[in-house]
């Protein structure tokens, strides 16, 4: 009895330490950042982005906005605060292969045209659905600045 006690409970190290190995994700890391208030997210956000790429550069990175934080992508935007433009901090991380997303439903809402945003600004139906996605099918991590 002793033996087979013995036995069981190696076999549940064992299992259990299999079990953890293969939760472990592998390839790079991917994170959604959600921006929703420009002038809130802004700088903060395109500043934590930046430090992260200088840490992590294979760092796969897409930026969602909707609702306020669309403004961040909106041609000739600057920040309220200092009046830093946003287009050249986003075009540097563009460069770095970041990949910055603009809700569709914000540009209906807000009677907002496309030609309005800048060059490096994608589209998405739904910056709140692309999030999730994200995060559930795609195994991104979440960081709101």
């Amino acid at each position: 009895m002793k033996k087979l006690l013995s036995f069981l409970t190696a076999l549940a190290l064992t299992l259990g330490f299999c079990s953890t190995a293969l939760a472990q994700p592998t390839g790079n890391t991917k994170v959604v950042y959600h921006i929703d208030d420009a002038e809130a997210q802004g700088l903060k956000g395109l500043r934590n982005i930046r430090n992260h790429l200088d840490v992590s550069p294979q760092t796969t990175i897409i930026v969602v906005t909707h609702a306020n934080g669309v403004d961040l992508l909106m041609e000739g935007a600057k920040d309220k605060k200092n009046g830093t433009e946003y287009a050249p901090l986003v075009g540097a991380l563009k460069s770095r292969g970041v990949k910055f997303e603009v809700c569709e439903i914000t540009l209906k809402n807000r009677n907002l045209k496309k030609d309005q945003f800048t060059l490096d600004a994608d589209f998405t139906p739904s910056g709140v659905v692309r999030v999730a996605d994200l995060q559930y099918k795609d195994g991104f991590a979440y960081i709101k600045p």
